[in-house]
């Protein structure tokens, strides 16, 4: 049996609160296919960025955030790919149309492992063939072909950016494809966190919460890989947020004290196109 139907095989042992459950799938010749468990609500594409009457308001996006992260009590969604699972599986493609949302608009990731499960590389975390979407995927993945944890952070970073700018990765304007990072990064050096929020919340979010949220995805985006965040330590930070959106709107105080600036004046990160 060749590798990747043995991939494939591995992925439907994979059981995880956070992660959609592979039913079974389809290797024959040319054919190939996969049948995940139903979800009402679809991907976060259609819920965010497709016209949509629904708007998502900014504690869904958090709780969106926090499910694609979170996990038990031992492993978050994308640790329990990474150090949970045996060999590891590294996503290689997260991006909104890979979190899948049921009926309750708990979050789920899918198609995890499926650039390893169905595609030519043997090793699990080297790889020189091509994975990933335009716009999502890191630019050091794409420099040296090299697939690490911290790839995996800074699509996770940018999916952050989507859900706080209700903005497409990628923006065609005229000839030019604009990444979002070439928009939000001068606004946020600028420290005008509001104008980076979607327009569509209408004001309706705490600013305490949403400057820690953009501070967590500019950590995640970090030219040096070493220097990004693990995901259990992004998960307790978005955390944090969620408590400091729940204090506003309960109409108590919090006094935000440690300045962000340093880190959003020191990020200068690569724009892939």
């Amino acid at each position: 049996m060749d590798s990747p139907t043995l991939n494939a095989q591995l992925l439907l042992i994979v059981h995880h609160r956070n992660l959609v459950s592979l039913i079974g799938f389809c290797d024959e010749g040319e054919i190939k296919a996969l049948v995940y468990e139903y979800m009402a609500n679809g991907n976060l594409q259609q819920q965010l960025l497709v016209e949509n009457t629904n708007i998502l308001k900014w504690r869904e996006r958090l709780n969106i955030a926090i499910d694609t992260a979170r996990g038990n009590c031992e492993f978050s969604g994308l640790d329990y790919l990474h150090n949970g699972c045996k060999p590891p599986i590294m996503h290689r493609d997260l991006k909104p149309s890979n979190i899948l949302l049921d009926e309750n608009m708990d979050a789920k990731i899918s198609d995890f492992g499926l650039s390893r499960a169905f595609g030519s590389d043997i090793d699990s975390h080297i790889s020189t063939r091509p994975a990933g979407t335009l716009g999502y995927a890191d630019p050091e993945f794409q420099r040296t072909g090299n697939t690490n944890k911290k790839n995996d952070v800074y699509s996770f970073g940018i999916v952050l950016f989507v859900l706080i700018t209700g903005r497409q990765a990628i923006v065609r304007a005229g000839r030019e494809n604009i990444h979002i990072l070439e928009w939000v990064i001068p606004i946020i050096r600028g420290e005008d966190i509001q104008n980076v929020l979607d327009s569509k919340l209408g004001g309706e979010f705490s600013i305490d919460s949403a400057r820690k949220v953009v501070e967590i995805a500019m950590s995640c985006i970090l030219p040096n890989f070493a220097k990004r965040p693990d995901i259990s330590q992004i998960l307790t930070e978005l955390k944090e947020s969620l408590s400091l959106d729940m204090v506003q709107r309960h109409g108590g105080e919090h006094d935000v004290t440690e300045s962000t600036s340093s880190l959003f004046q020191s990020v200068t990160a690569p724009f892939p196109r």
